[in-house]
């Protein structure tokens, strides 16, 4: 399941065990440097390029979960 590999990412790069599917990125102290390191595992890890303008659109592991398996370009997870 995507949501659980987007977790992972978020819970590794935020640095936090605790991090529901709608907590918000930018409440959990997100900012555009851990964007970034989240963008580059998604490309790694799950094999998929998501658009820094859709990281800020979607700023929950829910949401961007939905968005990443709404393009169907998931490659491995």
């Amino acid at each position: 399941m995507i949501a659980d590999g987007v977790l992972a990412i978020w819970c590794r790069e935020l640095q936090s065990d605790d991090i529901s599917m709608d907590d918000n990125f930018f409440t959990l102290g997100g900012h555009s440097v851990i964007m970034a390191k989240i963008q580059g595992a998604f490309i790694e890890e799950l094999g998929v390029e998501v658009p820094m303008d859709q990281l800020f659109l979607n700023p929950t592991v829910a949401s961007i979960s939905a968005y990443i398996e709404s393009q169907g370009t998931v490659t491995r997870q």
